[in-house]
């Protein structure tokens, strides 16, 4: 069984800005990155019901109940959140009467209220919790952005990463995360990689120590969180062993399910990584593009054979 991920509904009141018109005296957790507009419950209808999600209220919701005598609202509101759902957000700045606030309190249940728009908020929440919820696991490498493209290092220790991400740095890219690279599936078709806060935007060169990249390079030299584009695999040069020198075959790493385009290079002295790993991003970025090089030349040569 998957572990469980929570974050705090404070997290997200701060996030988003969002004014408390009630908040229970005690820490709240949310586990759903599914959220609700609760049109069925407020016509009585709970059949479906789940109260770990943050239910929203907006212009519609508000309409419904209006055609509604105030006996009758209050009575909806009531049985609405006697279920004690997570936590209730009222869009569009929309007027929240003390009656409705007393109901949050008879159940403690928390009552918010932003400015945003129904269809806005609800995008923007569902985007910020499907990433503060993600499935995560952690790989031992390091993660730069190399030209736009998320470049996760992988290979065995003493092989060159950090060296090799530190040398990037100073060509002009960004480093994400060394040593630990913790990576979220964001979608089923996205990973998204982040270092563990503690070590954020540090990096350990043997012989030197622990350095402050962001210090040393500047805040342009670092980022929090990028998408893993593709992988890059380290290994020590072995003679005799045949490595790919056209690039015809298109090899994948699957990381949660996710096949990520990867790429093997073999390390000896004297082999400028740095220049090596800057091509690898932009010839995976011209293939993205429906232009690949090996093709190219393949079809020349093919071409050429048969006239």
């Amino acid at each position: 069984m998957s572990e469980k991920y929570t974050v705090t509904l404070q997290s997200i009141i701060n996030e988003f800005q969002l004014e408390t018109l009630f908040m229970p005296d005690k820490e709240i957790y949310i586990d759903s990155s599914d959220i609700s507009r609760p049109g069925l419950p407020l016509s009585g209808y709970f059949g479906y019901f789940d109260p770990h999600r943050i239910q929203i209220l907006g212009k519609t919701e508000y309409g419904y109940l209006e055609d509604f005598p105030r006996e009758i609202q209050l009575q909806r509101l009531d049985e609405f959140l006697s279920k004690e759902p997570a936590a209730v957000v009222v869009t569009s700045k929309l007027e929240v009467s003390p009656e409705f606030i007393a109901i949050a309190k008879k159940y403690n249940v928390p009552l918010l209220r932003t400015e945003w728009r129904t269809s806005e908020f609800t995008a923007n929440i569902i985007s910020s919790m499907k990433v503060s919820l993600a499935p995560r696991i952690t790989r031992h490498g390091v993660l730069v952005e190399v030209y736009g493209e998320g470049m996760l290092i992988l290979g065995d220790s003493g092989v060159g990463k950090s060296e090799t991400a530190i040398e990037l740095v100073k060509r002009g890219h960004r480093l994400i995360a060394d040593d630990a690279v913790e990576i979220k599936k964001v979608s089923s078709k996205t990973l998204v990689g982040s270092a563990p806060e503690i070590i954020r935007h540090y990096v350990e060169l043997r012989g030197i120590g622990i350095v402050d990249v962001s210090r040393l390079f500047g805040m342009g030299s670092v980022k929090n969180t990028e998408k893993i584009d593709m992988i890059i695999n380290l290994e020590p040069w072995e003679d005799g062993k045949m490595y790919d020198r056209f690039g015809l075959e298109s090899e994948y790493t699957d990381i949660m399910g996710i096949n990520i385009p990867s790429t093997t290079i073999p390390v000896k002295p004297g082999r400028n990584l740095a220049i090596i790993l800057e091509i690898a991003a932009m010839n995976h970025r011209q293939k993205k593009m429906g232009y690949n090089t090996a093709e190219e030349l393949n079809n020349r040569l093919m071409n050429m054979h048969n006239q």
